[in-house]
């Protein structure tokens, strides 16, 4: 089975998990609402990727944790946009849960989206409890604090910010997340496969500025231009697009150096770059010139 169709599969039951029972009906839809379309679903596609490269013994297990980083990666989107936050009307295209649904429906989906990661990890823990448990242990370091994306919202309300540390947070915790947790489904220690992760988040970050600084509101399903508005750091600004370009190069490179040794390891490394070509926005790149033309 593709691993588009093993997360599509297992995020359907999760959801429907979720709705089941004497549920609040809009609570249910907004739950729903919040994970779809997928998006590029790109941290559960590395954290399984990782998973068959270190030969994916326990599937069902790979399947639970792909999808608990997903929903916790989509509440966190749900959150980002709520008007204490980025005031954001638009997200995958659409309205943003608290537009479709109300402020007060959109906290509670989120919410209810975090737990849900931890409950799939749980459930699907009895068969491999030890790596059950290291798996629930690393979503709930990169999501919190001091190290996950709690922490990365939190740097936005800091009068200084340390760049590094809010970076990290902000949007590497959840790649090193993806690959370690998909070492440790797959039954392998996840500390070799922290440097990966981290260059993978570094590198979607200098993408994600790409895009923010050139892409219209059409390309990204949300709103541009949004480092400007808030005042971010941004890597076009301090390197210019071509600057940022080199920068997420370099990234990738190291990424994929970085690699620890694995039975899968070139095909992994194939995917990481087949995926981060597609994340720079198409044209930013300037043709080398050719003499004579």
């Amino acid at each position: 089975m593709k691993i588009s169709d093993r997360i599509a599969d297992t995020m359907t039951a999760a959801i429907q998990q979720g709705q089941g029972g004497v549920a609040p009906s809009r609570l249910a839809a907004a739950l729903e609402y919040a994970v779809t379309p997928g998006g590029a679903r790109i941290r559960p596609t590395i954290l399984m990727s990782v998973a068959m490269a270190c030969g994916d013994d326990r599937p069902d297990l790979t399947n639970a944790a792909a999808v608990a980083l997903e929903v916790i990666h989509c509440a966190s989107l749900v959150h980002d946009d709520l008007p204490c936050f980025d005031d954001a009307d638009l997200r995958r295209g659409k309205p943003a849960v608290h537009r479709a649904f109300s402020e007060p429906l959109a906290v509670l989906t989120g919410d209810s989206l975090i737990i849900m990661g931890f409950q799939l990890l749980a459930h699907a823990g009895a068969t491999a409890p030890a790596r059950a448990l290291c798996l629930i242990d690393i979503l709930g370091k990169r999501t919190g604090m001091p190290f996950g994306i709690c922490a990365g919202q939190g740097w936005e309300s800091e009068d200084t910010i340390d760049l590094s540390a809010y970076h990290q947070a902000k949007t590497g915790a959840l790649f090193i997340a993806a690959t370690q947790m998909g070492a440790v489904a797959a039954g392998q220690d996840a500390e070799p496969w922290e440097e990966l992760g981290a260059r993978l988040g570094e590198a979607f970050q200098v993408a994600d500025d790409l895009r923010d600084a050139l892409c219209d509101v059409e390309e990204l399903g949300k709103p541009a231009g949004q480092d400007d508005l808030h005042g971010r750091p941004n890597a076009v600004t301090s390197l210019g697009v071509q600057g940022a370009i080199r920068r997420f190069d370099d990234i990738l490179g190291g990424a994929i150096s970085s690699i620890p040794a694995c039975p899968g390891e070139a095909a992994l490394a194939q995917m990481v770059r087949a995926y981060a070509d597609k994340l720079v926005p198409a044209g930013a790149r300037v043709k080398p010139t050719v003499p004579g033309e």
